[in-house]
């Protein structure tokens, strides 16, 4: 507040004949402001203490409401409301959070050598056969047009012959116009390496090609990432990496093993890495699913295609996809084989012997629309994408292995491994217990409860068409950006502990 003058102001009629008075303004006002006088200190002082008090409150919003109406729409707060019968203030739900509340993204704008150009060279990626069908259309593959009379007619646009070693592709797109990404790199919690490993390694891996072949891709986009300043500056603990293979292709020891070292290798020690197999004692390996050959193009898609699998009428108690590994001593799949065949109507098989399955057919979905369990063994490792074809199809996944999948996708699949599939040990079945007779047990209620569990799932499981994703539905790519986001925080939290 500031001080009062000693003097009263006059009155108007008294500054007709100020002269009168024996003062003048000059004469009043001059003491009042004199440097001498310790009252002009506080005017000044408090004037320049409202000037940046206003100067400050420019940067908060006009108005400061405790209406929802006058919050931004995602801002972490509770929101008060007044009841009108007693006059209290209670305090009410949360509102949604900020949808980057758990950080931005940057993208490396890496040279072309390690993303492009492996695609402008699909016809040498296979040292068999041309992959250009397989990376077309961002990397979902031709269109499934073969699935017409299985999906509803309005659903086959949203499906595609997908290989399912192309996630390394999707994600570098989708990552290219996430909500949270950054242009910036100084504003990021997370960078992105559009690095694709898999692709670059893939025909390298079955002919005669040395460590060096191997792991050249690798090498280079290690140097080059190492030279960045945000990599120097954490050591490569908030960057990530899409691998589009299992993680044991990059796991090469010696140099006559199989693969790739890349893991290996220093530089990428603390890079947090999304693999379609992880290995489950590595903190940095993450498991995402297998692309599938679904990929909707919005929510309506979604809720369509999980209302036509629910609905399904099923006709076989289990089936089986895949073929038997006769090079195999006891190969577990030949043994489940046999079961199914012995079952007669209980089970389907679909024969995948050589390349039928590679990219799934027409055959292997609708044995899964019409089955209430599939058998999920291991193939060339402890996972497969059959798992998340069934899925998809709301079929019941029935496990011989723990780490097929209950060690591999937590961020994707239920919790309670119970809620959505089986568990029979291996063994027993090698030693003669019935498949069937297992799954025969379960009632039509809780076979029920398990496919709605499936079902509940189906969106975490696959990848949406549009590269900004699905409006209103979190699909396998934002459960996954969600799931690094959350760890490269909580790494930053007090109390966890990095190594240099």
């Amino acid at each position: 507040m500031l001080p009062k003058s000693v003097n009263p102001s006059p009155e108007p009629q008294q500054f007709r004949k100020l002269s009168d008075h024996k003062t003048s303004l000059t004469a009043l006002l001059g003491p009042l402001f004199s440097p001498q006088n310790p009252r002009t200190w506080i005017l000044f002082t408090v004037i320049f203490v409202q000037i940046l008090i206003l100067c400050n409150l420019r940067s908060f919003p006009a108005s400061i409401s405790i209406t929802h109406r006058s919050l931004p729409p995602a801002q972490n707060a509770f929101v008060e409301t007044s009841n009108s019968e007693n006059g209290t203030v209670q305090e009410s739900s949360p509102i949604e959070q900020d949808e980057c509340g758990s950080g931005r993204v940057f993208v490396y704008d890496l040279p072309t050598t390690f993303n492009q150009e492996i695609l402008d060279n699909c016809d040498n990626l296979n040292p068999w056969s041309s992959r250009c069908d397989a990376l077309s259309n961002d990397g979902y593959g031709q269109m499934a047009t073969g699935l017409a009379g299985i999906v509803p007619e309005d659903l086959l646009p949203a499906w595609y012959w997908t290989d399912q070693f192309v996630s390394e592709i999707i994600f570098h797109n989708r990552m290219l116009n996430h909500k949270c990404r950054v242009m910036e790199p100084e504003s990021a919690t997370a960078f992105y390496i559009p690095f694709y490993a898999g692709l670059a390694v893939g025909k390298y891996l079955w002919l005669n090609s040395t460590a060096e072949d191997r792991d050249r891709h690798c090498d280079m986009m290690l140097r080059w990432v190492q030279e960045q300043p945000q990599y120097r500056r954490s050591n490569g603990w908030d960057h990530f990496i899409t691998m589009g293979r299992i993680t044991w292709d990059f796991r090469r020891s010696k140099n006559e093993d199989w693969g790739s070292s890349c893991i290996y290798k220093p530089g990428m020690r603390n890079i947090t890495r999304l693999l379609i197999e992880r290995n489950p004692w590595d903190y940095f390996d993450i498991g995402v699913p297998y692309p599938t050959g679904f990929h909707p193009r919005s929510h309506s898609d979604v809720s369509r295609w999980q209302s036509f699998v629910r609905e399904r009428r099923r006709t076989a108690l289990f089936c089986f996809a895949g073929a038997p590994r006769r090079a195999f001593p006891n190969d577990f799949r030949g043994v489940l084989l046999s079961q199914c065949r012995a079952s007669g109507g209980s089970c389907r098989s679909v024969n995948c012997a050589g390349t039928r399955c590679s990219n799934g057919t027409s055959a292997i979905l609708e044995t899964f629309l019409d089955s209430d369990f599939c058998l999920q063994p291991r193939g060339d490792s402890f996972t497969r994408r059959s798992i998340f074809d069934c899925m998809v199809a709301g079929s019941i996944p029935v496990f011989f292995w723990r780490r097929t999948a209950y060690f591999q996708y937590e961020w994707f699949l239920p919790g309670e491994p119970g809620s959505y599939s089986v568990y029979i040990d291996r063994n027993a079945v090698k030693n003669g217990t019935s498949v069937k007779a297992i799954l025969e047990r379960y009632s039509k209620e809780e076979v029920r409860k398990m496919r709605e569990k499936v079902i509940e799932y189906i969106p975490r499981l696959v990848y949406s068409r549009p590269k900004q994703g699905l409006q209103g539905t979190k699909d396998a790519f934002d459960v996954a950006m969600d799931g690094v986001l959350r760890r490269f925080r909580d790494q930053e939290q007090s109390g966890f502990n990095k190594w240099k």
